[in-house]
């Protein structure tokens, strides 16, 4: 049996795979047991690049992006609901009292 085997890239050389870490933060932020799992694929892709796993790298940030996107989307709609119940209870509690 025989393995494929990719030697890591000259030290020269970089590869531009963006991490996304600062979008995996504000998910984690924002919606916090949930937003944990785009900061563990961000920071994957650092040490795949520095291993010449750039395949690895692209899909690692491509789940990171992914990831924390769809969480900062849920908790704007969660907030956002929150909001807006929050403020149509009490204009019926103010309205309730007039």
């Amino acid at each position: 049996m025989s393995q494929d085997w990719t030697p890591p890239p000259p030290a020269g050389t970089t590869s531009n795979v963006p991490n996304y870490l600062v979008p995996a933060i504000i998910s984690a932020i924002c919606c916090f047991p949930l937003g944990i799992i785009s900061i563990v694929f961000a920071a994957q892709v650092n040490g795949k690049v520095a291993a010449g796993d750039i395949a690895g790298a692209l899909n690692a940030s491509k789940m990171a992006k992914i990831f924390s996107y769809v969480f900062i989307g849920l908790a704007l709609l969660g907030w956002g609901g929150y909001i807006i119940i929050w403020v149509l209870i009490g204009g019926a509690a103010f309205l309730g009292n007039m």
